[in-house]
């Protein structure tokens, strides 16, 4: 008999239509491989139930012969099959409590557990992900809150005419969406109050090209950090354009020791030695887009005091949306203090009484905090992570996973994603044992 690999229907919330390998790849893996492919129906996904069955996928409910078995986002506790490999984003590896039922379930299930998030090579480098398509996402849903914002404040911009990341057919269509932005921009300029319009964005890895890219449709002149405070006294040249600055760590923090200067490894090594020192931006900002990582051993780059003191006048400040893509719970955006979904993406977070408001109304920054941005874009989205998943997928059929740790034949590119093996969890991630 060949061997069957299973891909489960999706089922974390309704806007989750990605899937980890799209028709074209799988009639490719079907035919090249001898493999047998089974996937669960769904009339959510991007890609129909008929498609797959033309590409010569089994389609049915039942995924009990299949081994290994693929996911996109976490597979519901009740539908992990004891004893299976399974593939997702887990969502585990920072101890995240909300996962840690599901993670104490695949031990007690004696399952094995990759995680693509941590299919690295020898640098550390992922091996496959979202996090582009996340900065996409997020750019077009900040640019869709900021126009939002402004048209409850009565200003008119021509930024009231882009919509939802899930609106758009494809990418490609958002991207002459913004074309169309950048033509405006340029030929009928921005309202005067409104410029010069600022939009920082922290970080400078995949999360932050894909919020580039989709920025590179307008207008756009770059600056440097140091020279914000200049560009506001600038006569001319500020209303045709949009302006982007990139904050790297060295201009987010600082050390604790004032005579010291900022080393990127040590900060990575020893972060207690460094403090926050990005607000003193927070004013020359109309639109800060937090693509960083963070981790809890990390300074907050945005607190809530430093808001309660920009938003403590009568007047209004220039930043009105906090487009939070990287979405870490009162985290580096630390009044990020809730995740939220396409179908209610943003809320106002009010300094004064340190409390939130769906929509973008109140007095204070309008948070975008969708959690799953890449599902706005499912057919990009899906297409690229096939394109790479297809790649893996021989090794991972080919693998005896009976075997013991010690045993298995597999790239080390995949070794070192198993969280979970046969129940237990791997050297490399028994720290999550003071979590579970």
């Amino acid at each position: 008999m060949a061997k069957r690999i299973g891909i489960v229907k999706e089922k974390k919330n309704a806007w989750e239509k990605r899937v980890p390998l799209i028709p074209a790849d799988v009639k490719t893996l079907i035919d090249n491989q001898g493999v047998e492919i089974v996937i669960q129906p769904s009339i959510l996904r991007i890609f129909s139930d008929d498609e797959f069955r033309a590409a010569g996928a089994i389609v049915q409910d039942d995924l009990s012969e299949c081994d290994p078995i693929f996911g996109i986002k976490e597979i519901k506790i009740s539908d992990l099959i004891p004893e299976k490999t399974y593939l997702y984003f887990s969502h585990t590896i920072k101890g995240q409590s909300y996962n840690m039922p599901m993670l104490q379930k695949v031990l007690e299930l004696r399952c094995t557990l990759l995680d693509y998030e941590r299919m690295v090579d020898e640098n550390n480098q992922r091996l496959i992900y979202f996090s582009y398509h996340a900065g996409v996402a997020g750019t077009i849903e900040s640019l869709w809150a900021y126009g939002q914002r402004l048209a409850w404040e009565g200003i008119s911009s021509p930024f009231r005419n882009i919509k939802q990341s899930f609106k758009y057919d494809d990418q490609a269509a958002a991207e002459a969406a913004f074309a169309a932005l950048g033509n405006e921009i340029s030929k009928n300029r921005l309202p005067q109050t409104l410029t010069p319009l600022v939009i920082g964005i922290t970080g400078y890895g995949n999360v932050s090209h894909g919020v580039q890219h989709m920025l590179s449709f307008l207008p756009v002149e770059k600056v440097d950090p140091d020279d914000l405070p200049g560009l506001h006294q600038r006569k001319s040249g500020i209303n045709d354009r949009v302006f982007q600055v990139v904050f790297k760590e060295k201009h987010m923090f600082a050390p604790v020791q004032n005579m010291r200067t900022f080393d990127l490894q040590d900060y990575y090594q020893n972060p207690k030695k460094y403090r926050a020192d990005f607000e003193k931006y927070l004013p020359e900002l109309d639109i800060l887009i937090n693509a960083s990582f963070w981790d809890t051993a990390y300074p907050v780059h945005v607190s809530k005091a430093a808001l309660r003191t920009l938003f403590g006048s009568e007047h209004q400040p220039r930043l009105r949306v906090i487009g939070d893509i990287s979405c870490d719970v009162e985290g580096g955006i630390a009044c990020t203090t809730r995740v939220t979904d396409p179908g209610n993406p943003v809320y106002v977070y009010q300094p004064a009484e340190d409390s939130v408001k769906d929509g973008v109304e109140g007095k204070g920054p309008v948070i975008m905090a969708v959690d799953n941005l890449p599902s706005e874009l499912p057919r990009d989205a899906s297409n690229y992570f096939s394109s790479v998943l297809k790649t893996i997928v021989p090794d991972l059929a080919a693998a005896d996973w009976r075997t013991s740790f010690e045993n298995l034949r597999v790239p080390e590119t995949l070794r070192r994603a198993v969280i979970v093996y046969q129940g237990r969890l791997t050297d490399d991630y028994r720290y999550l044992e003071k979590y579970l």
